[in-house]
């Protein structure tokens, strides 16, 4: 299998060629955990897998708690199907807790401070729903533990991955906190086996062909971890060898490897790019630091037949919203044909006219 037919073959599986799903939560369930540190940014990476919705579809799905937002796996924020996250975060919790301890002493938290700071936000937010983390140092400085910007994110980065809380509903602008066992009653409990061979199964189904290391990069277990999981799943899956790595995708996968010119616009940190170790089948390693920064940041990218082919920046205004298509090389007119489709679909999920500009 060429790298180009692999590409194309993840693009179907991630579910942005053409997507069977209409829910949110079901999407986000597909693909097990979306990353989800640029918020506005995965509303898109949603919305272009649903092509019926809309940005305020997706925020309401996410106030109403049927996803969550939280940190999770590697860890950075996620979005994860309410009825997944206990389970996920049984799985992946206590190890990220491991990894990050020297990172709480690094920022002056000693490591003993996490159960009275545990007990002060749960008891602010039985009485009060959701805070912002404003609100909620706050309440930790009423109980007498003093927190700086950094030192506030820790604790509730550590509170999140203890399963005590997550996101709560947007208060305006502001992001808030709630309880999980408010937020996510009806979660789910696995034991450790089943929790870690679905995880792979969730994987691989929503990002394959995908290699084990891709899914150790993704999910932030072990080699070991991975492979025992694909002990447990392997009759539904085949492999295939291309370049010495061994990719493993759904018995059942099949797409066209003919090339149709598709044109995508992704949002940065799409699980189209950041959830691969190796990403030498979608992006030419001549445009890597084009695409991803220095300090991993990955940009918006233009994707065309599998292949990124450019970056492209939103400016909003109050009446329309403005596109900027930079492309690494020019584009075809077949191709400023896909961009401007693919961004009349961008002006319909912010319910906004779309004005692109090729530069």
């Amino acid at each position: 299998m060429p790298l180009q037919h692999l590409a194309r073959l993840r693009l179907q599986q991630q579910q942005i060629r053409q997507s069977v799903f209409s829910d949110p939560a079901a999407l986000a369930g597909w693909f097990g955990a979306m990353q989800a540190q640029d918020y506005a940014n995965v509303r898109w990476a949603l919305g272009l897998r649903l092509p019926a919705t809309t940005d305020e579809a997706i925020s309401a799905a996410i106030d109403a708690g049927k996803i969550i937002r939280t940190h999770i796996l590697r860890p950075t924020w996620h979005l994860v199907a309410a009825e997944d996250i206990r389970w996920m975060l049984d799985l992946s919790g206590p190890r990220v807790s491991a990894q990050i301890q020297g990172m709480h002493q690094r920022v002056g938290l000693p490591l003993d401070i996490f159960k009275q700071s545990h007990a002060v936000i749960e008891k602010a937010l039985l009485k009060s729903q959701s805070l912002t983390r404003n609100e909620l140092v706050s309440a930790l400085e009423a109980s007498g533990i003093k927190a700086d910007l950094m030192q506030a994110t820790h604790l509730m980065m550590q509170a999140e991955l203890d399963g005590l809380i997550c996101n709560g509903p947007m208060k305006g602008k502001q992001f808030t906190y709630a309880l999980l066992d408010e937020r996510a009653p009806k979660a789910r409990r696995l034991q450790r086996e089943e929790a870690l061979a679905t995880l792979l199964r969730r994987y691989l189904q929503s990002h394959g062909p995908a290699t084990l290391q891709d899914f150790t990069w993704w999910s932030g277990l072990t080699l070991t971890d991975a492979k025992a999981g694909l002990d447990a799943i392997k009759s539904g899956f085949v492999s295939e060898t291309i370049d010495n790595q061994t990719y493993w995708m759904p018995s059942d996968i099949s797409a066209s490897d003919k090339n149709d010119t598709e044109v995508h616009l992704l949002p940065s940190f799409d699980e189209f790019m950041v959830a691969y170790k190796n990403r030498d089948a979608s992006l030419d390693p001549a445009h890597k630091n084009n695409a991803i920064s220095a300090n991993g940041i990955f940009k918006p990218i233009v994707v065309v037949d599998g292949k990124v082919k450019g970056l492209w920046q939103r400016s909003l205004k109050k009446d329309r919203v403005m596109l900027d298509i930079h492309p690494f090389s020019a584009l075809s007119a077949k191709e400023k044909e896909g961009v401007e489709l693919k961004a009349a679909a961008f002006g319909r999920f912010l319910q906004l006219p779309v004005k692109v500009q090729f530069l």
